[in-house]
């Protein structure tokens, strides 16, 4: 059920945008149980100038930085959040030629209260716990 944010600066073909948001749905569901249909994702292409970043932490940024916003349910561990980010990289350097230094990844927690896939209800809620995700 994570909601996802992908920032880029515009002018990559569609099959790298779409390589982009396969690998960072693929990056959930190995390591965030995300089940394979539960897939919202918002992507947005900018103008050049329009994403303003420095060189933080001595990281190396290109006009290829990708930003990635994921919000989803609290509860994962330190080191499923650790795998996380290293697998979404790895995938995008494998499947869209991008560099890891480029991959800015944030994670938004919220708790289960907080969905509505629709029909104005909290679906989640009507579930069994063992089913949320």
């Amino acid at each position: 059920m994570p909601f996802i944010r992908i920032d880029l600066q515009e002018g990559r073909p569609p099959t790298a945008v779409r390589a982009i948001s396969d690998s960072v749905h693929r990056a959930l569901t190995e390591h965030f149980n995300v089940p394979l249909r539960d897939r919202f994702q918002v992507v947005t292409e900018h103008k050049p100038g329009q994403l303003i970043y420095d060189n933080y932490l001595d990281i190396e940024h290109t006009n290829a930085l990708v930003f990635i916003q994921v919000l989803l349910r609290g509860g994962r561990t330190v080191e499923q959040k650790r795998a996380f980010y290293a697998r979404v990289a790895e995938l995008l350097v494998e499947n869209a030629g991008m560099r890891p230094q480029d991959v800015f990844i944030t994670l938004v927690e919220n708790t289960i209260e907080c969905w509505s896939f629709g029909n104005g209800q909290a679906q989640m809620l009507d579930l069994p716990q063992d089913q949320w995700r």
